[in-house]
């Protein structure tokens, strides 16, 4: 069973967002990251160990940011729990990323 954890700028982007079509895309992303958590593309230097998750609508690129953590069973590395640390337009999104971060 994978748990999901949303930290709060996640939480709070995802509370206040009023468009359901975008709002669902959101929900498709997170299930599908849920179901495959190597889907997303895995971020370098400041970020590493974070992966993006892009979302395009209305000609917009939405971002979502997470990590994975990973738990040994019977010596194998297995995921457990997605940590989806930030939500947002595309527009200085990793500069706001990389703040929270650090």
């Amino acid at each position: 069973m994978v748990e999901l954890r949303v930290l709060p700028p996640a939480a709070k982007f995802l509370k206040k967002m009023k468009d359901k079509k975008l709002k669902a895309l959101y929900k498709q992303a997170i299930d599908a990251i849920l179901d495959d958590p190597t889907i997303g593309e895995e971020k370098t230097g400041d970020l590493k160990g974070v992966r993006g998750y892009d979302i395009y609508y209305n000609r917009i690129n939405y971002e979502l940011a997470y990590t994975v953590e990973y738990v040994q069973v019977d010596g194998k590395d297995e995921f457990n729990v997605v940590v989806v640390i930030m939500a947002g337009a595309r527009e200085n999104f990793y500069d706001q990323l990389k703040r929270y971060w650090k």
